[in-house]
């Protein structure tokens, strides 16, 4: 297992933070567009390898995001119609996601398996995401995920990291 914590600076142009181990050591750095149409946020190592992209679709109703790893997986992120809670789909990828995606506290599963917990802390001034990836391959995908769902939330109003 390989824990992981998301911690957004607060007033970041353009959303730029940095993915913590559970040692606080930073593994991950996250760089979204300032005023770029359409948004988009790359995620790199700490060595500036490229993990991901994640780019925000222009001509869509509901958010929708498609996100390219670096080992040539695509999947599309998208918020589906609801009234009540939100509720995401993950295309092109056999993983689903299961909680409480308003309160920022689910799981990413696979076949009846837990590959994921994500939670988010909610009495700090800026978002803190704790991520607990259960099989350390997948952390990449986990980390890319996890920042295509805030990237939804951000543009619903949900967190304070720039545009």
């Amino acid at each position: 297992m390989k824990a992981f914590q998301l911690k957004q600076e607060m007033w970041s142009l353009g959303g730029h933070f940095t993915i913590s181990d559970e040692f606080g050591i930073p593994n991950y750095q996250v760089m979204g567009s300032f005023l770029h149409i359409p948004k988009t946020y790359s995620i790199k190592d700490m060595e500036g390898n490229l993990v991901s992209q994640i780019e925000k679709e222009f001509f869509s109703f509901l958010p929708k995001f498609k996100v390219h790893l670096a080992c040539g997986q695509d999947f599309i992120l998208r918020k589906d119609m609801t009234l009540l809670k939100p509720r995401y789909h993950i295309d092109n990828l056999n993983m689903i996601i299961q909680g409480d995606l308003w309160d920022m506290d689910f799981n990413l599963i696979q076949e009846d398996k837990v590959l994921a917990k994500i939670s988010q802390e909610w009495l700090n001034v800026s978002s803190i995401y704790n991520i607990e990836v259960h099989e350390e391959a997948l952390s990449d995908l986990v980390i890319s995920l996890v920042v295509a769902i805030d990237c939804v939330k951000e543009m619903e109003g949900g967190t304070s990291r720039g545009s």
